[in-house]
């Protein structure tokens, strides 16, 4: 149940704060022993991190869902029109990530077994952060071709240790795209991705059930997933308007040094 409680926790606090959750649960595992855990438990910390995106934006994706059939019924109005490009955007944005899970499934998850990869990419993801200092918004909107290009950068981050949030908020703000903006629609873009994740490895771990006495650990695990996902959230947004992002680069940076130096006096 620790165990569980523990993991669920490094899943809703590094999934969305830019410092890689994957990357977090390789070296979590790993230290607790716990690497063997089953491809469902990951499957529902991660479900439970959708739950935690779904609470804060309830209210826009509502909208997004909306937007499509009042556009049907007539209605023309400047925030139908916002939601609609949004939704578009949404998957635009899905595709090449949706490439990536499907073509490169079986080499990408053979770096999960790969602390040296982790701690690397926790570097280059320390460095976009310590990069997001200079960005500055030049004004541009969220367009298809931009959505794409962010979309690239979420498909990049399905290596472990390089941050899925603070890759496409990163990229978005290279864009010239405001950083707030950027950062909601890093949020809202990571429902399919992370669903459609789930999905894809749902089969796989049906062939594999846990044993019954592990469900309640599970849904533990999930919960706690769910809740520290919501704080994590909410945190950086905040972080985000006070442009705070290079105090994560700084941390993963040290977190990727100390990995490296355990792997150098351990081998």
């Amino acid at each position: 149940m620790l165990k569980a409680l523990l993991l669920g926790f490094i899943q809703g606090a590094t999934e969305f704060l830019p410092v890689s959750s994957s990357g977090h649960l390789v070296i979590g595992a790993h230290l607790l022993d716990f690497s063997q855990q089953s491809l469902l438990f990951d499957i529902m910390l991660h479900l439970g991190t959708l739950v935690s995106v779904m609470v804060v934006f309830r209210h826009d994706i509502g909208k997004m869902i909306a937007a499509p059939w009042r556009w049907l019924q007539g209605v023309r109005s400047a925030e139908v029109r916002r939601f609609l490009l949004w939704d578009g955007c949404i998957l635009v944005a899905t595709m090449p990530a949706v490439l990536v899970g499907l073509t490169l499934k079986d080499q990408v998850e053979h770096l999960f077994s790969s602390i040296l990869a982790v701690c690397l990419m926790l570097i280059v993801t320390g460095v976009l952060m310590l990069v997001s200092r200079r960005l500055v918004d030049r004004g541009n909107e969220l367009t298809g071709w931009r959505a794409l290009i962010i979309g690239v950068g979420q498909a990049m981050a399905i290596m472990p240790g390089l941050s899925r949030s603070g890759t496409t908020i990163v990229t978005g703000m290279m864009l010239g795209i405001n950083r707030e903006t950027a950062a909601r629609f890093s949020f809202l873009m990571s429902l399919p991705a992370i669903l459609g994740a789930a999905v894809l490895h749902v089969p796989e771990a049906l062939r594999q059930p846990p044993p019954t006495e592990h469900l309640v650990n599970m849904a533990a695990g999930t919960l706690m997933s769910a809740v520290t996902g919501y704080l994590a959230i909410v945190l950086l947004l905040d972080m985000v308007r006070r442009n705070r992002l290079p105090w994560f680069g700084y941390y993963c940076l040290a977190v990727a040094f100390i990995g490296l130096a355990i792997i150098v006096f351990t081998s």
